[in-house]
């Protein structure tokens, strides 16, 4: 991360903060365990997870994202460790033992939880003070969901996080396929399936927007049973079609804007998919211009 610039000014001079690109020791692990959902969008399971005797490693941190697929995180601590093969070889420990995964979601997160797991898209995050070109042109390859962070600390209590690169893995279960098989509501896929010409054209607009944030591969679309996540290092806009209208749910806090009647909805405390506290209702090309800042804010914050 080299090329990432720090400044503080005071008064009429500035400083050049140094970053520190050093073997990442274990209480910085730890305290991205604690600040884990604020970080990344994921729920924490467990640090140092035994695959047991014959396996014989333990997983950096392991947890649940926003959209209730596994994920594995691993940290690179010394310069010639391949992390992103061992994390690749403990994401296919884990796709053979979903039973002790389910088993530990019901343990710390309850019985609920554990049941909307989706097996189709779990992840592997790799965190390192530096990748090599060649990482990213690996993950390209890898048919798994793959992202590599950067970091950088900025002396004792600033922590960069950098989305350096991301690979996409094809979709091998569809997911309108519920764990619990009790929801009866239609999936996302049938419901863009089944839009009207009209709303095709929003959706097709809005997803071109949304991906076309940030650098390449920075955004990734996740389509779940009941609504599609744009994410970056979170989701930042979670997206349900219906007949008439897309609902987008977004994260911006709905107090720092003014509220629109029938475009814009303060949902923090009305149940509804997806994640992010303002709901926006989308008509047409014209309310997605409406919408283009929120959106954009969102995905800066994110």
């Amino acid at each position: 991360m080299s090329d990432i610039k720090l400044f503080r000014f005071h008064g009429d001079a500035v400083d050049q903060l140094k970053s520190e690109a050093v073997a990442l020791e274990r209480s910085l692990q730890s305290q991205i365990e604690t600040h884990l959902e604020l970080l990344l969008g994921v729920r924490f399971l467990a640090t140092e997870f035994s695959t047991g005797k014959n396996h014989g490693g333990r997983i950096d941190t392991l947890g649940i994202d926003e959209n209730f697929c596994p994920v594995i995180i691993e940290y690179k601590r010394h310069g010639d460790h391949s992390v992103i093969n061992q994390g690749l070889y403990y994401l296919d420990w884990l796709m053979d033992h979903r039973g002790d995964f389910k088993v530990l979601v019901q343990q710390v997160l309850g019985a609920e939880a554990a049941e909307q797991i989706d097996w189709s898209s779990p992840r592997l995050i790799c965190i390192a003070s530096e990748f090599k070109k060649w990482d990213q042109h690996a993950i390209k390859q890898i048919d798994r969901n793959v992202q590599l962070i950067e970091y950088a600390r900025f002396g004792p209590n600033l922590l960069m996080l950098n989305p350096y690169a991301q690979g996409e893995a094809k979709k091998t279960a569809s997911p309108s396929t519920s764990t619990s098989g009790k929801s009866t509501n239609p999936s996302v896929g049938d419901l863009l399936g089944s839009l009207s010409p009209h709303l095709t054209d929003v959706w097709a607009a809005l997803q071109d927007y949304l991906l076309g944030l940030g650098d390449a591969d920075e955004v990734t679309l996740k389509e779940t049973k009941l609504y599609m996540a744009f994410r970056r290092l979170k989701n930042f806009a979670c997206v349900r079609p219906t007949n008439s209208h897309l609902i987008v749910w977004t994260k911006v806090d709905p107090d720092t804007i003014e509220l629109e009647p029938g475009f814009t909805r303060d949902v923090r405390n009305i149940g509804h998919y997806g994640t992010g506290d303002l709901e926006v209702l989308l008509n047409s090309v014209a309310d997605l211009e409406k919408a283009k800042l929120l959106l954009l804010t969102a995905f800066e914050d994110n």
